[in-house]
Parts: C-alpha cells; sequence; structure tokens
C-alpha cells in the first residue's frame, strides 16, 4: 500500500458518512423519520445477512488470502474476465489475523474491475480502504475469491435474492388426497429452480408470570395461578424455515414444464417403492382426516440454457446453505 502518495490517499473521511444536520432532523416529521429508519435498518440487516452468507461460503471452500501489493495484481489475465465471489479483509499492527472488511458476489462485472474499484480513491469502496490504512487503523489489505461459471452465479441469485413462492393444495378429494394447484407466471423458458417444505420448530416457553404470593383469604389467587400455570404450558413457534430439499435444471424441459411434471404426478398409481422429489411430493398429498399436508415452496430463475450445463449448481446450492439437498443425491 506504500505506494500511494499522500494525494492519493488523501483525508477523505469526511466524505464517508452523510448523516443529516440538527435542523435537517428537525424538517422531518417524526412519523416519516420512524418509517425512514425501519426502513433503513431493514435494508442494512439484509445486506448483512447476505454477505455473512457470501463468507460462509468462502470459508467453506479454505481460500488463501493474497496480500494486496500493486494496480497489476488487478490486471492479470486470469483475473480481467472472471466471475467470482470474492472477500477484502485487513489486518491491523496489534493484531495479524485476517477480518474480513467486505465480501461479494461479482456476478455481473469482472472481477478484475470490480476488485480495482476497492483500491481507488476516487472510487468510494477505495476511499472508505484508503483512509483507513492512512490512518493506520489498518495495517495491510488482502483479497481472496473464488471463480464461478454464470449458471453458478444465478444459482446463488437464487438462493440470495428470489423469494419462496408458497404452493397451495386443494381440499381432499376422493378420502385423503389433495391435489397441488400450481401459481401461474411461471416461465416457458430454461432455468433454474429449487423445491423446500416448511420446518415448524416448537419450543416450550418460559412462563410469563410468576405464581403470585397472595394470601390464600384474598381473592384472585385461584385465577392468577390459573393463569401462571397456562402461560408456563404455552409453546412459542419459532420463525418458518424453508428447509431445501430439490435444485432442478430445466434445461431439456422449460420451468413450467419440468415443475408441472413433479406436482401433478398421479397420486391414484402412487407407491411406497417410489423415491425422490416425485415421490415426497405424491406422498405428501396423502393425508389423515383433520391434518394437513406438510407446506411446500418453489422457486426459479431464469438462464440461458447455453450456460446450464456449466459449473458445480448442485454442490454450488449445498455450500450456500449448509446441508445436503436430500432428493438430489
Amino acid at each position: 500500500m506504500e505506494e500511494y502518495s499522500q494525494e492519493d490517499w488523501g483525508n477523505h473521511s469526511q466524505d464517508l458518512h452523510g448523516y443529516p444536520t440538527d435542523q435537517e432532523l428537525d424538517e422531518i416529521p417524526v412519523t416519516k423519520r420512524t418509517l425512514k429508519i425501519k426502513q433503513e435498518s431493514s435494508e442494512e440487516a439484509q445486506k448483512r445477512d447476505i454477505m455473512q452468507n457470501i463468507v460462509q461460503i468462502l470459508e467453506s471452500v479454505q481460500l488463501k488470502w493474497e496480500l494486496f501489493q500493486s494496480w497489476t495484481d488487478f490486471s492479470r489475465l486470469h483475473l480481467s474476465n472472471k466471475l467470482a465471489i470474492f472477500g477484502i479483509g485487513y489486518n491491523t499492527r496489534w493484531k495479524e489475523d485476517i477480518r474480513y472488511h467486505y465480501a461479494e458476489i461479482s456476478s455481473q462485472v469482472p472481477l478484475g474491475k470490480r476488485l480495482r474499484e476497492y483500491f481507488n480513491s476516487e472510487k468510494p469502496e477505495g476511499r472508505i480502504i484508503m483512509t483507513r490504512v492512512q490512518k493506520m487503523n489498518w495495517k495491510n489489505v488482502y483479497y481472496k475469491f473464488l471463480e464461478i461459471t454464470i449458471s453458478e452465479a444465478r444459482c446463488l441469485e437464487l438462493h440470495m435474492e428470489i423469494d419462496w413462492i408458497p404452493i397451495a393444495h386443494s381440499k381432499p378429494t376422493g378420502g385423503n388426497v389433495v391435489q397441488y394447484l400450481l401459481p401461474g407466471g411461471i416461465p416457458k423458458s430454461p432455468g433454474l429452480y429449487a423445491i423446500g417444505y416448511e420446518e415448524c420448530i416448537e419450543r416450550p416457553s418460559s412462563p410469563h408470570m410468576e405464581p403470585s404470593s397472595l394470601d390464600p383469604g384474598k381473592e384472585g389467587r385461584v385465577d392468577l395461578e390459573t393463569l401462571s400455570a397456562q402461560a408456563s404450558l404455552q409453546v412459542e413457534i419459532e420463525p418458518t424455515r424453508i428447509i431445501y430439499c430439490y435444485l432442478g435444471i430445466a434445461e431439456v424441459r422449460t420451468l413450467q414444464q419440468c415443475l408441472f411434471l413433479h406436482f401433478q404426478a398421479n397420486t391414484k398409481t402412487f407407491s411406497k417403492d417410489w423415491v425422490g422429489i416425485n415421490g415426497f411430493l405424491s406422498q405428501n398429498c396423502i393425508v389423515d382426516p383433520g391434518v394437513s399436508p406438510k407446506s411446500i415452496y418453489i422457486k426459479f430463475v431464469e438462464v440461458e440454457r447455453d450456460f446450464l450445463s456449466a459449473g458445480s449448481l448442485v454442490e454450488c446450492l449445498e455450500k450456500a446453505i449448509g446441508y445436503p439437498l436430500k432428493f438430489n443425491n
């Protein structure tokens, strides 16, 4: 990092934050200010979750950090036109361990160009890094990257950016059989799709009330104890967690055709010998009286057919979610 002049580094710290002044805050109504803060905090939390997921992927493949030394690092041919997952790290004079500053999936811009932006004082990303080195907050800056294919980039987009779509089902017909009701708007084009199911975890909650210490003669003792007992038996339902169980590649058929084949299997011919995702979905359609089938979800993303055969898509998704796909093995 020593090759930068004092002018290059500059003191850009005053430009790093755009906090409103007291006068500006006074001009913003309290309600709007609260909504803005909530919106920003939600967006920041989402960005933080995505970055943590990317860091998890980088750590799972055990890449080595490379010390940034000169601009030629990012002008090398092997970085010029690659798509990649990359991380920026740093250490200090007091602690040699390298910590993450930032991580990103460079799926639209070549890796070399994206990395150069992090070491350019004219860019917001580079301004932050240079200021921290200049002020001796950091000692050295490092980077690491994992090259990915276009299809793997789209697979990670499917996981991190595409929302799950719940699959509705009909009322039981013919005794104890329900039918899946696929939503409209599924593309008639190639791409990737995932199937998941809802996992609902129950755990006993801590009592919300302690038994009253009122004298036996005072009214209300029994009611309070009863309420306390009921509270101690309450069960809290944790937020819904959707488990990935299958990643499909719609290469020969379209996304619409593939999903139709999975969800419109004839349950009348269902056999316990069926295996894989179709067997799981068909068995889920057979329910006991008064029992609802397991909630099923899908998500999909369009990908050009020529790119679908490249990369290791199942392993890519498994690294991203942190567990194996049950029906892809």
